[in-house]
């Protein structure tokens, strides 16, 4: 009997769920939307429950497809978005909304800690700069504003925990997830207790440690009757949605590099060794042995989304990009600052916000749109700017997310960033990516080398064009002075 591997994606504005042969082929998908909630300024929430919900849902979808049949899923995957901190009881119950990775609510905190524990000594462990996006602030923030949250909280759990939590009744902490926590140490993979207590924390409030790909249970009584799984079937640890989703694009070797093209954007390198950048993201990769150099951008997918919605709802992202690809390069001057919640790597400023300059009577909304379309671009190309100071080379990014679908949009940031892009199946390379995790996991594949040679196929090549990409380095400059020049004016209105 042929086994089926299942992959569960937790997004920022949506689930998606699919199941996969063991080639890598898509047999059923479905997805469910959920809400983000902004009660205040520099506030972003999600109710875990409704992520829980939108799965059982989708599942049942799923799972009706004549080619699913849940007694042939040899293993579950589960992968999610980053920077949560789930405060959930002894019994696993969540005690409120989770604030999620656009949440900088923490700013006075990060401040007052960096002065308290010292700058260079978190670094030193978690090779991460201690900023209001991550995990630990929040832990912090809900200690001293919360109070009454804390004291009832058990652990914190990150989003594909939780789930993987709902699913076999064990809580767990992934290697991947493990960047977030600045007393995790990304060099040994372990916790630092001496770290955390003196920001006034312990490595109790988080689960045990667990590989990406090890089997942490298997689906319960309960979890099979909500879901429509098979009682017994293994769920591994899973990982980060960028680490899975690199996983799925083909990404398991050092020296390979991932672009990101989802509700967020930027890129994961591939490395053998913690190479950390206080202006960039590090984290373990789900590949054992291996870590991502991260850049991480709050511009993605989701600024063209948001274009639409306000601008441009009876069109289609097709016709959208259709409008744009009758401007020229660099949008006859249009240059967009793609800082709709703040912005995060390499600027890391919560009050960037998003900018169009050069507009005029004699501009369209078809110079807007590409505007959008390279602004995303100037945001990957300035990360990786900052990961060259590093010493890694890239030569070839493989796209992934629903933009790398644009071969308009990935025309431009071929060209903006002067690199070869290859395209997978983008659509899936996420849900691929955790299932993958699951197929090592449960021993469906011998191997990652093995699991990627079958499973993922590079559906198209884009190469850079040497004259295009002379003309966005022009107004590449003009898109980093923008910012130079608006910086005080952020911080001030």
């Amino acid at each position: 009997m042929d086994k089926q591997l299942l992959g569960i994606d937790i997004g920022t504005s949506a689930c998606k769920i699919t199941v996969f042969d063991e080639d890598g082929t898509v047999l059923a998908q479905a997805n469910r939307s959920y809400q983000v909630y902004y009660p205040q300024r520099g506030w972003a929430e999600q109710n875990p429950e409704e992520w829980w919900d939108a799965i059982c849902d989708g599942m049942k979808e799923v799972l009706a497809a004549d080619k699913v049949c849940a007694d042939q899923i040899a293993g579950i995957g589960v992968d999610g978005q980053s920077w949560s901190a789930i405060p959930v009881d002894r019994d696993g119950k969540v005690l409120c909304n989770t604030p999620i990775w656009m949440d900088t609510r923490a700013r006075e905190i990060c401040d007052r800690v960096c002065g308290e524990v010292g700058e260079d000594s978190i670094f030193e462990v978690s090779g991460n700069a201690f900023l209001p996006s991550y995990v630990t602030p929040k832990m912090i923030w809900f200690r001293e504003h919360r109070p009454e949250i804390f004291a009832h909280t058990y652990r914190f759990l990150q989003s594909n925990s939780y789930v993987v939590f709902r699913l076999t009744g064990v809580m767990s902490q992934d290697y991947s997830q493990g960047y977030g926590i600045h007393f995790f140490n990304m060099k040994a993979l372990t916790y630092d207790e001496v770290l955390a207590e003196k920001m006034g924390l312990s490595q109790e409030l988080l689960p045990p440690l667990y590989a990406c790909d090890a089997v942490v249970g298997e689906v319960t009584d309960e979890a099979a009757r909500m879901t429509g799984l098979r009682v017994g079937t293994p769920v591994v640890a899973g990982g980060l949605d960028a680490a899975c989703g690199a996983l799925g694009a083909g990404v398991y070797r050092a020296g390979q590099t991932q672009e990101q093209g989802g509700q967020a954007g930027g890129m994961s390198i591939c490395t053998d060794q913690a190479l950390a950048h206080r202006q960039l993201i590090l984290g373990a990769h789900v590949v054992p042995g291996l870590w991502l150099l991260q850049g991480g951008t709050v511009g993605g997918g989701g600024t063209l989304k948001w274009f639409r919605q306000e601008f441009g709802k009876e069109l289609t992202f097709d016709e959208l990009t259709a409008e744009a690809e009758k401007v020229p390069v660099g949008s006859d001057g249009v240059v967009f600052l793609p800082y709709m919640a703040g912005e995060r790597s390499p600027i890391w400023n919560p009050d960037a916000k998003g900018v169009f300059y050069g507009l005029s009577f004699d501009k369209t909304r078809g110079h807007m749109i590409r505007a959008v379309l390279e602004g995303v671009a100037y945001s990957l190309e300035h990360n990786m700017r900052i990961a060259a100071q590093t010493g890694v080379a890239v030569e070839v990014m493989n796209a992934m997310g629903g933009a790398a679908n644009s071969v308009l949009w990935t025309q431009i940031k071929a060209d903006v960033t002067g690199k070869v892009f290859q395209v997978p199946a983008s659509d899936t390379a996420t849900t691929l990516g955790a299932a993958l995790l699951a197929g090592v996991g449960c021993g469906v594949y011998r191997d990652y080398e093995e699991a990627v040679e079958r499973t993922v196929r590079i559906t198209r090549v884009q190469n850079p064009n040497p004259e295009n990409h002379e003309t966005y380095m022009k107004y590449m400059e003009l898109y980093l002075k923008l910012y130079d020049d608006l910086r005080e004016t952020f911080s001030t209105y």
